[in-house]
């Protein structure tokens, strides 16, 4: 596949990169100017989740955040919209957590599910963050991709603003 698309974001800013790897696989690489505890903790503290994970230029908010971190824990996303009176619902279970190095779980609300991996390792100070999606069929990646491709950004420039913070 070997395609990817990369976005600088905001100034001085570090670059997200989406690579899809294969025709099941998709990589987002992003390092963030942030010790792995912090970023660790940015991913594992539903309070900390909550005010990053959401791109605001989509007008979803998470209302309601669960999260068990732990291997055989599990975690629950409600998402709203203003413009909608439904909500959309992500839910699945940690297969492996290695606090500050890696965390893998399943996204279970599709039916057929993909599973996320997500890695964190120290380097120069700051963290390298590589996200890893595998999915069950080349057509879940591709209906996918795009979203994951305009999202990820966004969602990664929200972390560096929260750590920055912090």
């Amino acid at each position: 596949m070997g395609g990817f698309r990369e976005s600088m974001g905001s100034a001085g800013r570090n670059p997200t990169r989406v690579e899809r790897r294969t025709d099941r696989d998709l990589h987002v690489i992003r390092t963030f100017d942030a010790p792995v505890h912090l970023v660790f903790e940015a991913w594992t503290t539903p309070e900390l989740f909550m005010r990053w994970w959401a791109p605001k230029s989509m007008g979803a908010t998470i209302l309601s955040c669960e999260m068990d971190v732990r291997t055989g824990g599990g975690y629950k996303l409600e998402f709203g919209h203003p413009a909608s009176e439904g909500t959309m619902t992500f839910f699945g279970k940690y297969v492996e957590v290695i606090p500050g190095s890696r965390l893998v779980w399943t996204n279970e609300e599709g039916g057929e599910g993909q599973v996320t991996t997500v890695t964190f390792e120290e380097k120069d100070g700051g963290t390298l963050l590589v996200l890893h999606e595998a999915y069950p069929s080349k057509e879940a990646l591709d209906e996918a991709f795009e979203g994951m491709e305009s999202c990820m950004p966004e969602q990664f420039e929200q972390l560096d603003d929260l750590l920055a913070g912090r």
